[in-house]
């Protein structure tokens, strides 16, 4: 990458090293396909995706979001911005971070969480919760929540009444992420704290609603296993735990040049989660370890309300996401291993097969799952146990054969068509899931195993990041189904369950952005999410269903952009408004 300089790229790949120990370290492998950019990608394996091109004219764009991005990378520096707690350098951190996270309700409220007080505030439930109390985290005057809390407010939600869960999982946006979107599409400084406007999801009164803000750290930071086995072999200390006096009370109140939220400071190094501890406790309520699908720190399997739902109520259970299928997330909510890298299990898991943690009863499988991974291949995984088979990572090709209805399955199989528009085989799969009573699974992407990457101006030409950047053709736009569109099928199939459903949907390419530091990419991200936020609202008053609907809508952790001039990127989206009107 001519753009960046040696020692900028090792910071970056330091930053990844130091905060995910259980991950594949920086290599030169000649990658196949699975330049994913998300915990687990290198810069090293995103460049030799093939897909990825650092060389970027320095003349104006005329897309002013672009060329701060574009500026900000080539020089290293940026006076609107950077990310990472050196402000002398615009990337000095490329991964997550222990920021307080938004959660915002509707039809739904956290009063129930307010009356109770935080678990922060209370000595024996934070140890019930962790297995332990780390130094700085029992708050008696905290007002701030738990990311098991979203699993208890599901469980409210149903309590109350409601038939259908909707959980919104924009993977990777902290409040400081949510801003710069907000801030781009409004085209102005609208807010400097709180719940804020701008976006759908911030504005949105049509039913009541709420906000409020979680911790996110895990219980440790990993665990030794056997993946064969699928048992957990040895355990790390319990460093889970968060400290308002160095990361704040609320996100606005930070201090940005501090290394604790990054897990940094050593005489207070709680544990900065990665997506599947943290998804594992958005959906079964518990803390556990980096990089445990569903389950314990021990390896015993956590029941996760999905599992509950289908199994005491029969709700359906659906799955949208924006990046491959057996990705962190949607595996969390629904698969059960002692590691997120075991991809094809877990996908095994998520269509009712066995699998090497459920070798004799599978799960049920869900009623609908659509996201990416397709086309990716490897021909050896040793990560993934002796039971890989060469061929698709995420999903095998076998697997999903034998899930076709075409060969006796359940489920009628929607993929990435040559010369196909991607919506139009979506909803076409998904007709012919509800006039069969079928499940569905859509699985589509593009090299790297994700959606067409959207800008800021809704475009689909990235810029160039710490990763170099990623081009896309006409057939890759075309073939493809936008996050929206993925959400719109996945409700045609789901609301024919007359019991109720649980969906969760994935923004999950906010959070690639934010691995590679791209604040185009990245607003972009947070825009399409909320384009799906809108499709679920529109097909809620259609159907008139708020009196029997709650849709949770928050993040599994936060990144560290640092926004230092808010007025630069309102001006942009300004801009940007402006020339449109022309």
């Amino acid at each position: 990458m001519t753009a960046l300089t040696k020692s900028s790229i090792y910071t970056a790949f330091l930053a990844f090293a130091l905060i995910a120990p259980w991950s594949t370290r920086l290599s030169a492998q000649p990658a196949v396909a699975d330049a994913t950019r998300a915990d687990e990608t290198t810069s090293a394996e995103a460049t030799a995706n093939g897909s990825i091109d650092s060389a970027e004219p320095s003349e104006s764009s005329g897309d002013a979001i672009r060329d701060m991005q574009s500026n900000a990378i080539r020089e290293q520096s940026a006076a609107w911005g950077h990310w990472g707690v050196d402000a002398t350098k615009y990337s000095s951190w490329t991964n997550h971070s222990n920021r307080l996270i938004p959660v915002y309700t509707f039809g739904i409220t956290l009063d129930s969480l307010r009356q109770e007080g935080s678990v922060y505030s209370d000595r024996e439930r934070l140890e019930k919760l962790y297995g332990t109390v780390t130094p700085g985290t029992h708050q008696p005057s905290a007002d701030y929540f738990d990311q098991t809390d979203v699993y208890r407010l599901q469980q409210q939600a149903i309590a109350a009444g409601k038939k259908n869960i909707v959980l919104f999982v924009f993977d990777g946006m902290d409040w400081q992420t949510t801003r710069a979107a907000a801030l781009y599409k409004a085209g102005k400084v609208r807010y400097e704290r709180g719940r804020g406007t701008g976006l759908s999801f911030q504005d949105y009164r049509g039913v009541e609603t709420d906000y409020g803000v979680v911790v996110t750290s895990p219980r440790q930071s990993g665990a030794t296993f056997d993946v064969d086995a699928q048992t957990v072999t040895g355990q790390k200390d319990i460093t889970g735990g968060y400290d308002p006096q160095r990361g704040g009370h609320t996100p606005a109140m930070e201090q940005s040049r501090r290394s604790y939220l990054v897990g940094l400071e050593r005489d207070r190094e709680h544990t900065v989660t990665d997506s599947a501890a943290s998804a594992t406790s958005l959906c079964s309520g518990i803390k556990t370890y980096n990089g445990a699908i569903g389950v314990d720190a021990f390896g015993q399997a956590a029941e996760s309300i999905a599992h509950q739902l289908q199994r005491e109520k029969g709700f359906a259970i659906g799955m949208v996401t924006s990046v491959p299928v057996s990705h962190a997330t949607p595996a969390s909510a629904y698969a059960n291993n002692v590691t997120r890298k075991d991809y094809q299990d877990i996908s095994r898991d998520l269509l009712g097969l066995p699998s090497s943690f459920h070798r004799d009863a599978p799960n049920q499988g869900v009623d609908v799952l659509i996201g990416g991974g397709y086309g990716q291949g490897k021909g050896a995984d040793k990560v993934q146990g002796s039971n890989f088979m060469p061929g698709n990572t995420y999903l095998h090709e076998s697997d999903l054969r034998r899930s076709d209805v075409a060969n006796g399955g359940r489920y009628v199989v929607a993929k990435r068509t040559e010369d196909c528009d991607g919506a139009d085989v979506l909803n076409e799969a998904a007709d012919q899931a509800v006039k069969g009573n079928h499940r569905l699974v859509g699985f589509f992407g593009v090299r790297g195993g994700h959606l067409p990457f959207r800008t800021a101006d809704g475009d689909y030409k990235p810029t160039f990041d710490i990763r170099g950047t990623e081009k896309y053709s006409q057939a890759d736009i075309q073939e493809n189904p936008t996050l929206a569109e993925m959400a719109t099928a996945a409700l045609k199939v789901l609301q024919q369950d007359p019991d109720g459903f649980w969906l969760m949907i994935e923004a999950g390419d906010v959070d690639w952005a934010n691995h590679a530091n791209n604040l185009d990419n990245s607003i972009g991200a947070v825009l399409s999410g909320e384009a799906a936020f809108d499709a679920v609202v529109d097909w809620v008053e259609k159907n008139d269903a708020w009196q029997e609907t709650a849709i949770l809508l928050t993040a599994d952790h936060g990144h560290y952009l640092v926004i230092e001039s808010p007025e630069t990127i309102a001006a942009a989206g300004a801009d940007k408004v402006g020339k449109s009107e022309k």
